[in-house]
């Protein structure tokens, strides 16, 4: 390591429990979700860089609760990524956002380590937070990712389907002509080449995907949903789209008020 890193802090990648948005009385305790040495390396940080300093402030309440805190929740300093960081994600090159990213960064510039936290999941993976990595790079920032649920490869592995080749393409419209156009779309790509296509929406909308999906797809296409990943109301569920048609599946119902991931193959 050169002197110019030694004199910078440390920036960690510190993924998040799944269940945000999740009862509170429903919440598993954090140790049952994350590794010890994520949970230990949490405890360690003192300042953060957040999708949501809220959302934070909650997990680091359960970090503190099974591994302590290397100071009081009240002292720890955190700072939120802009707000159109939330709205339109920061995956691409954009001069404000990379600005205020590395400003966010002054802390590690002065040797403090830091956490890069999002609401659910492992930050700047669909979810915010690439601008600060791209930052870091930038000023020579010491990065480490650290391991925890990551829902989309979750559900790749337990969909049974093409794992060598996938794609995450996020949302689809929601306006219902351009969303069946688009997930015909997809379902062309991934029959035509194999490639597994990932995609997600907001909790609240995944009944009204599921539907459109079961009337835009071919039966022949095959269609998985997981739903609550790493949860103990964990469901996950891969057909072709003929079978979900039938009454046994219409009957089993999908805890799709949780966060879900839907996946399109063959």
């Amino acid at each position: 390591m050169s002197q110019l890193q030694a004199r910078r802090g440390t920036l960690y990648l510190v993924p998040t429990p799944l269940d945000f948005g999740v009862d509170a009385g429903e919440l598993s305790s954090i140790d049952q979700l994350l590794p010890g040495d994520t949970l230990a390396a949490a405890s360690r940080l003192t300042h953060w860089i957040t999708e949501n300093a809220k959302s934070t402030r909650a997990f680091l309440k359960r970090v503190e609760s099974v591994a302590g805190l290397a100071v009081p929740l009240q002292a720890q300093q955190i700072a939120e990524l802009p707000r159109v960081a939330h709205k339109k994600g920061d995956h691409l090159h954009d001069s404000a956002l990379d600005g205020a990213a590395r400003e966010l960064l002054a802390p590690a510039m002065a040797g403090h380590d830091m956490g890069l936290v999002s609401e659910a999941g492992m930050p700047a993976i669909a979810d915010p937070g690439s601008s600060v990595v791209r930052a870091a790079h930038a000023l020579q920032v010491p990065l480490v990712p650290l391991s925890g649920p990551v829902s989309l490869m979750l559900a790749l592995a337990a969909s049974g389907m093409n794992g060598q080749s996938f794609a995450f393409v996020g949302y689809v419209p929601q306006d219902p002509t351009e969303r069946a156009r688009r997930l015909r779309e997809l379902e062309a790509l991934a029959t035509k080449t194999g490639q597994t296509q990932i995609l997600i929406e907001t909790p609240y909308r995944n009944s009204a995907l599921l539907q459109a999906m079961l009337q835009s797809l071919q039966t022949s296409t095959r269609l998985a949903v997981c739903c609550g990943l790493s949860l103990p109301q964990m469901m996950c569920r891969s057909a072709l789209v003929r079978d979900w048609k039938t009454p046994v599946f219409q009957t089993a119902n999908l805890p799709l008020s949780l966060p879900s991931v839907f996946l399109i193959g063959r």
